[in-house]
């Protein structure tokens, strides 16, 4: 380079000073700006959080809304009071019974008090509820048989002695028929891992008492065993889910097996049936007295048949298997007193929405599922995500904040079914596929068949932005998974970061599974799934006797609402609605001159003279007085 000249050098001091000079009075004016009260900042035009140009695209937050979120939802919220509404006095909430649908009229009236407009119920056909309200299952010795291992055999209990009954813990499986009172039988183990091990047992089975399972494994070390304490994330985890992994996901062979496992286990059922068996016994798979139950008997018209159904925990089955090995002959007393409920083959969604300000009638969602297992009272699951999606938008409606696009808030049932609801929604608002020969795909539920057939759009499916998920248990948000979706990576960066003090910063690129967002997923829409603590979730209370009110973190269900509030926001007033993915390659755009009839909405009519909605306790306290068809786990890396 040549040495510069003494008026070259001048010129170029002269240039120098001017850009300083003028850079600190652009600064300036920065900071003014970004500090100035929202009433002196035109309508439109959001402020950005500081130093998010690069890692956010240059995408625009405005942190006085955030402010106003973070202080409404911290210092006034009711997250807590609606999850125990709904876990405490409501209680289990499992699909077609009559507590689902409380809780179904409870919510809408609950939004439509928080001021949201359109409350109502979509109706979706389902089928038949089912629930228990007595199971109690007793053992006690028999005459020994001859022993048939090395086992060392169990002396038998002296002949004049009286029966020693021990009562054990076991829960019925959904939708499995009750006893006819208390019913006895002997029990028997059986090893059924293909369709032709059945032919060894045929004719044998009659009026007893099936043990299907081996010993569970509860040492500390078995894979399964839940952990002694609750856990949250270290930075370590966060930054292994944020790296994505091309492998993360079940292969093709994996999908299939589990597809055959789920088959193996109807014909077992019909097998039983037909074998004429008193009952079925499972293990649990988690230890310390755990029941981890869901269905395993019909709710749709025209499904097999089941027996009686039942998940024992682990510890008191391994007994059973002990003494069974030993060559102890046991004899089982049940009694399970259950009942289906046929009045009404309807299963409803609760919607409700705050109307966005743009004609063009765009929509942002969010949701999380109504409905429940059995065991416990849903209260991890879900209850808690109910509550957040609901705080959330009452967040929102508070503040009186008139967002361009409408937000609109959903509680689903039918998940634990196979995300039933929520994909009876997309359905019919946004895109579906031909119903399959059958009804269905050799069997298979919705959340396990592989997509098939065109996919039709609807006009609807143009206007929705996004839709985003709470369904991880009582833990508080640590970020949101992007489902391969590059493009809303730096979007999601922009937006957690004026929450990054609560603990939420983590954008992964990974696709998760097994709950509601996969249904706009699947059909080309912006489905997302929130990263949150595990707590004891998975490790205790997912599906299990344990999901109560006592395991909710009331914290985190406020740090979970005002996350969901914020990103809602964003989301509603951004200039464009969120990129997308490519759509599946079967799609066709909505149809104009030839467009199929859609049915419209069936909205369940409100009793007559509905009492007023019941008042939220106060938050902070709870209220005074206070395995079948399962899908995968929540958040279950799919591909």
């Amino acid at each position: 380079m040549p040495r510069p000249r003494p008026a070259s050098l001048a010129l170029l001091t002269l240039l120098a000073l001017l850009a300083l000079l003028a850079g600190g009075a652009l600064a300036a004016w920065a900071g003014r700006s970004a500090t100035s009260s929202t009433r002196s900042t035109p309508a439109g035009a959001p402020r950005a959080a500081a130093g998010l140009d690069g890692a956010g695209g240059g995408e625009a937050v405005d942190l006085e809304v955030v402010t106003r979120i973070r202080d409404e939802g911290f210092h006034r919220s009711q997250a807590l009071a609606t999850a125990a509404y709904l876990s405490d006095r409501i209680g289990s909430r499992l699909t077609g019974t009559p507590e689902l649908k409380e809780a179904n009229e409870w919510t809408r009236r609950q939004l439509a008090g928080w001021g949201l407009a359109n409350a109502h119920l979509e109706a979706w056909r389902f089928g038949h509820g089912w629930s228990f309200s007595r199971a109690v299952v007793a053992m006690s010795p028999m005459a020994a048989a001859p022993a048939a291992s090395a086992t060392k055999a169990i002396p038998a209990a002296p002949e004049t002695s009286a029966p020693r009954w021990t009562q054990l813990q076991a829960l019925p499986k959904a939708w499995t028929p009750g006893t006819p009172g208390e019913v006895r039988g002997e029990a028997v183990r059986v090893t059924i891992d293909a369709a032709g091990d059945m032919d060894r047992y045929r004719g044998k089975l009659g009026g007893k008492v099936v043990l299907l399972d081996k010993a569970r494994d509860v040492s500390a070390g078995a894979a399964g065993a839940a952990a002694p304490e609750s856990r949250r994330f270290t930075p370590e985890k966060l930054a292994e889910l944020a790296a994505f992994s091309v492998s993360s996901g079940p292969s093709a062979a994996d999908r299939q097996a589990r597809r055959e496992r789920f088959r193996l286990r109807g014909q077992v059922r019909r097998f039983l049936v037909e074998e004429r068996a008193l009952a079925s016994m499972e293990a649990s798979p988690l230890p310390w007295g755990l029941i981890r139950v869901m269905g395993g008997g019909p709710y749709k018209e025209g499904d097999d048949p089941a027996v009686t159904g039942l998940v024992m925990a682990a510890e008191p089955y391994n007994r059973l298997v002990r003494l069974l090995d030993a060559g102890q002959r046991v004899e089982l007393a049940v009694d399970v007193q259950a009942r289906t409920w046929d009045d009404d083959p309807m299963a409803y969604n609760t919607i409700a929405e705050i109307p966005g300000s743009d004609p063009r009638g765009e929509v942002v969602m969010a949701g999380a599922h109504l409905d429940s297992w059995h065991a416990g009272t849903g209260a991890t699951d879900n209850a808690a995500g109910c509550a957040v999606a609901m705080e959330a938008v009452r967040i929102l409606s508070a503040l009186h904040l008139k967002p361009r696009r409408t937000v609109r808030v959903a509680l689903w049932t039918g998940e634990e079914e196979g995300l039933l609801g929520s994909a009876a929604y997309v359905s019919r608002h946004f895109a579906s596929r031909p119903e399959p020969p059958g009804g269905g795909a050799d069997g298979l539920p919705s959340w396990m068949a592989e997509p098939q057939g065109p996919l039709t759009l609807e006009p609807e499916h143009a206007k929705l932005s996004a839709y985003f998920n709470v369904d991880n248990g009582s833990g508080r948000v640590r970020g949101i998974t992007a489902q391969e979706n590059a493009a809303v990576q730096p979007i999601f960066t922009a937006w957690l970061a004026p929450l990054a003090d609560l603990g939420a910063s983590t954008v992964s690129q990974r696709s998760v599974g097994a709950t509601d967002h996969v249904s706009f997923d699947r059909v080309g829409l912006p489905g997302f799934q929130f990263i949150q603590d595990e707590l004891d979730y998975r490790s205790h209370t997912h599906h299990t006797d344990a999901d109560v009110y006592d395991h909710l973190d009331a914290d985190d269900l406020v740090q979970a609402s005002v996350v969901l509030a914020s990103f809602l926001y964003d989301a509603a007033s951004r200039p464009a609605m969120l990129p997308r993915k490519p759509l599946p390659a079967s799609a066709t755009a909505p149809a104009t001159a030839k467009a199929p009839a859609r049915r419209a909405p069936t909205a369940r009519p409100a009793p007559a003279g509905p009492a007023a909605a019941p008042k939220v306790v106060p938050p902070g306290a709870p209220p005074a007085g206070s395995a079948g068809q399962p899908h995968p786990p929540h958040g279950a890396v799919r591909r």
